[in-house]
């Protein structure tokens, strides 16, 4: 693979999950349970469900990023340092 598609690639993932924060961000205010006085399971309030749910979904994109669009630069560095000090 080329350098430069690889850079490309490396671009569009960082994007994608620039998208998916900003996403994150516009789902954080649920405004629309905050007058919502439904009970799942019958003891959990709805809008602390869609929290859970929503703090599951923020560790995934978090998962992802680390995985996907972690600048490799900053991992050489660090193997280069490491190798330095030993």
């Amino acid at each position: 693979m080329s350098g430069l598609n690889q850079a490309a690639r490396a671009t569009s993932r960082r994007r994608a999950i620039w998208v998916l924060v900003l996403a994150l961000g516009v789902l954080h205010w649920d405004f629309w349970f905050w007058d919502d006085a439904t009970l799942l399971f019958g003891f959990l309030p709805i809008a602390l469900a869609y929290h859970a749910v929503y703090s599951v979904l923020c560790g995934v994109v978090w998962v992802l990023a680390v995985k996907l669009a972690w600048p490799e630069h900053i991992e050489r560095w660090a193997e280069e340092t490491s190798e330095r000090a030993s």
